[in-house]
């Protein structure tokens, strides 16, 4: 079973992810629009968000398989703004790595949450991890490449949830979409001590 290896190969690379460090968030050497695409892949904190966003998007179904990404990249790029534009905001890290755990919980749990307060409250991490990254950008970048490298990233993950969520979905073996979201979850407890 092919989507079975598949979903059991992705929840063992959240696992044995967990203890990377928050790399991301030391800044960047450059500004443009590669080093920025990267950029959400070098942090546990970022790149574990957006994949549990993905898989939340799918375990909720519907239309929150479209919602969920796009309010999360809308809110994304107006952090980003915010945060390029003035100074950092107390206890952001520790907001991202809340948000880790709340979307590992919620994926590996499913409450039966509507819609609009799920798309809120996904949008509202959104603008700490956009902040995060608009307080990062290196001085002298272009702000447009920069943030367009971020959302590209971002979304690249957000798709790789997806894609992972929808297999684990269709996966007849044993529940892997909780179990993912319970790895992430589990990730981001540890996140949230550390910060």
């Amino acid at each position: 079973m092919l989507h079975a290896r598949i979903a059991i190969a992705f929840t063992a690379s959240l696992a044995t992810a967990t203890p990377l460090p928050a790399l991301a968030h030391g800044g960047l050497p450059a500004g443009g629009f590669a080093a920025a695409i990267v950029h959400p892949f070098l942090g546990a904190d970022h790149l574990l968000a957006m994949l549990a966003v993905g898989l939340w998007a799918v375990r909720l179904g519907g239309g929150a398989r479209f919602v969920l990404p796009a309010g999360f990249l809308v809110a994304m790029l107006a952090g980003g703004l915010l945060g390029g534009g003035g100074p950092a905001l107390p206890l952001v890290e520790t907001g991202i790595a809340s948000s880790v755990l709340l979307f590992g919980l919620l994926t590996a749990l499913a409450p039966g949450l509507p819609l609009a307060p799920t798309a809120l409250l996904t949008m509202a991490f959104a603008l700490l991890h956009g902040h995060a990254h608009g307080v990062e950008m290196p001085a002298g970048a272009s702000a447009i490449a920069y943030g367009a490298g971020l959302l590209a990233g971002s979304g690249l993950l957000i798709g790789v949830g997806l894609v992972a969520g929808e297999l684990m979905r269709r996966c007849k073996v044993a529940p892997m979409l909780p179990a993912g979201g319970a790895a992430i979850a589990i990730a981001g407890g540890w996140l949230f001590a550390i910060s």
